[in-house]
């Protein structure tokens, strides 16, 4: 049996531009990980793997807005995501193809 420490990990955030900061919308482990990133990728949503930072967001309560010490972390995310959506080739990022970060 796997132990909760070692299940896979997901949190989803959600940014609107009259909000001061991005906000925790989803957040899961196991089944319900695995439920968030399937359905971030049937809705063209781009997922990238950081266990580190996953760890860090998995602390923010539901619907709260991240807190200042994450903002240069998830700032670096947004622009990672930038970067995928206005490029034709996302593997001029340095990204292996076909491999989601």
């Amino acid at each position: 049996m796997t132990t909760p420490s070692k299940r896979q990990m997901a949190v989803a955030l959600a940014y609107r531009s009259h909000d001061p900061a991005p906000k925790v919308v989803a957040q899961g482990r196991g089944l319900i990980a695995q439920a968030i990133i399937e359905r971030a990728k049937q809705h063209g949503v781009y997922v990238h793997e950081s266990k580190e930072l996953v760890g860090l967001l998995m602390q923010v309560e539901l619907d709260q807005h991240i807190p200042p010490q994450l903002y240069v972390a998830v700032a670096e995310l947004l622009a990672w995501l930038y970067r995928l959506e206005h490029l034709e080739a996302p593997d001029n990022l340095g990204t292996p193809k076909g491999k989601n970060r």
